[in-house]
């Protein structure tokens, strides 16, 4: 069978699918690689690792089948040096052959008699989530995600429902991340691992709407994201307590203006990446000030900025990219940061939105 299809649209699905493949060594070779699968007119391109699956169909003119698993990174590359345009598929002797005009590239087979089904999911029980809810508050709990594959259960983003509202919460036991809202669907309790997420959220952002499909019997999730489908295992694992984590009482409270924040931590974090990423932030009545943490206890570099401060003075110490991934993904003008002790979980909040929050661990340092 020989299929006409256009280069771009190969390589953008053959890339996209690679990313849900297993990238390590393993004895299951054919996880490594991509299935395509031509029947009734469409291409199929899949890839999975067992915990995340990905599915994209295209439209094609030619009838007949195609099954063949390949090596994606090469075939990528391949493509890429193409000019655009149309590029011709076909199977001989046991290899994938791409030829255009009278450029040729031929790709070895992986053999194997099966590749893992697609997980079911009812079809019937799917709802629409409007893209905008997504664009809107996910990117405000990923940042605080783990990526320590060791931890599954801080790997992922925690979707609840408490009375009328829905929850949406991620730590990496150094901070946490909360969103509240309406509810405007039915969310489900679950657990789903944050970088699956990050690639739905990338490609929803050319769609109005997506559609959520849930298998309880199977503990399986599902966006269809235009002519992509996006598969997840849930995470089996207990998320952590966090509304025991979230601070009820504080006794110093400071409002910023983020942009300035943001411009006096990246100063000091200039002196502060030499040693342990460690900065001190003194609150006083008027103002804040900041300076790294050394092996010797003071550097002589510090930065002062204009604050609201009302209750007591405090010294607290914290990592500063937690305090970049935290500016950076907000985009409120003015933030509040409450404090009830040195060693007790620091508050953030946008002024304003009741609906996020954040929270960063401070680092004990010797005299506290």
């Amino acid at each position: 069978m020989n299929i006409l299809i256009d280069k771009d649209i190969l390589q953008y699905a053959i890339t996209l699918a690679s990313k849900f493949t297993i990238s390590k060594f393993t004895t299951t070779t054919h996880l490594q690689g991509v299935l395509i699968k031509a029947e009734n007119k469409l291409l199929h391109i899949i890839s999975t690792d067992l915990n995340l699956y990905f599915h994209k169909t295209i439209k094609i003119k030619e009838s007949g089948q195609l099954r063949v698993i390949v090596e994606p990174k090469t075939l990528i590359e391949y493509l890429s040096f193409l000019e655009p345009g149309k590029i011709e598929i076909e199977v001989k002797n046991n290899q994938l052959v791409i030829t255009k005009e009278k450029d040729r590239g031929t790709f070895p087979i992986i053999e194997v008699a099966d590749f893992p089904p697609l997980p079911k999911t009812n079809k019937e029980k799917g709802q629409k989530i409007n893209t905008q809810f997504l664009t809107k508050n996910l990117p405000m709990v990923l940042f605080s995600a783990s990526t320590d594959e060791s931890r599954p259960a801080l790997t992922g983003i925690k979707f609840l429902s408490q009375d009328n509202e829905f929850v949406m919460v991620s730590t990496d036991g150094f901070r946490l991340s909360l969103v509240r809202g309406e509810k405007e669907n039915n969310i489900y309790d679950m657990l789903i691992p944050g970088r699956f997420l990050e690639e739905v959220l990338r490609e929803s952002k050319e769609e109005k709407e997506i559609i959520q499909y849930y298998s309880e019997e199977e503990k399986t999730v599902m966006f269809q994201v235009g002519d992509c489908d996006f598969y997840s295992r849930l995470i089996e694992g207990e998320f952590p307590a966090f509304e025991k984590v979230i601070p009820t009482e504080s006794k110093t409270k400071a409002i910023f203006d983020r942009e300035e924040l943001l411009q006096k931590i990246r100063r000091v974090a200039v002196f502060a990446r030499e040693y342990s990423n460690i900065i001190i932030c003194e609150l006083k009545k008027d103002g804040a000030y900041f300076s790294p943490k050394t092996d010797g206890g003071t550097s002589g570099s510090s930065a002062y900025q204009e604050a609201e401060v009302t209750g007591e003075d405090q010294k607290i110490a914290f990592n500063f990219r937690f305090i970049f991934d935290f500016l950076n993904n907000i985009k409120a003008k003015k933030i509040s940061v409450e404090v009830l002790r040195p060693d007790a979980p620091v508050l953030f909040k946008e002024i304003g939105k009741k609906e996020f929050l954040h929270i960063i661990m401070p680092i004990r340092i010797s005299g506290q």
